[in-house]
């Protein structure tokens, strides 16, 4: 049995969880999410929870039951809360700025860039060279996160660069003057 699969998905109030078409939609006060699943998995609502199950013991479905359970876990959660991605510029000269549906960088290079913000997440900069994304898909919010940060990935030597909050640059040594 899957680790992850067999655990039940919490459903809090307030979203509402249907499969029909082999297509799981999830609402709630944030929005609506809906994904297509495959039909060897089954989903079965119990009170405040969702039981995932499967069909039989092939690999692919194995990998499958998995996946899906915490795909609408997911789907659950950022209806309900949101997902959010934090992003530190540092560096000399290196700020960022929303203007519209446009982040505007100043990364060092001789042009400022623009990046187009998708449709469905917000953009938010802050004090301290901080750039905060957020939305209700995991995945676009992390997939967007990960785009802005390879524009300059954070350089061992300086730190200069866009990297996460989390995050941690193990730091080099530069040159060392001995003669």
């Amino acid at each position: 049995m899957s680790r992850i699969g067999k655990i039940p998905v919490k459903v809090p109030q307030g979203v509402k969880v249907t499969f029909q078409d082999a297509v799981i939609t999830v609402e709630g006060p944030k929005g609506k999410l809906s994904q297509p699943y495959h039909p060897v998995i089954s989903f079965t609502p119990q009170g405040d929870q969702i039981v995932v199950t499967r069909a039989n013991e092939e690999k692919q479905t194995r990998a499958f039951h998995g996946l899906y359970r915490n795909l609408l876990n997911n789907m659950v959660i950022g209806v309900s809360n949101g997902f959010r991605r934090v992003l530190i510029i540092t560096g000399v000269g290196y700020r960022a700025e929303v203007q519209g549906k446009l982040l505007s960088m100043s990364l060092g290079y001789s042009n400022d860039l623009f990046v187009g913000i998708p449709e469905g997440l917000t953009v938010a900069t802050e004090a301290g060279g901080k750039l905060v994304i957020s939305g209700i898909d995991k995945q676009r919010v992390g997939e967007f996160a990960s785009e802005i940060r390879k524009l300059r990935l954070p350089e061992p030597y300086k730190g200069k660069g866009i990297r996460y909050e989390d995050e941690q640059i193990r730091r080099k040594t530069g040159k060392s003057g001995v003669k």
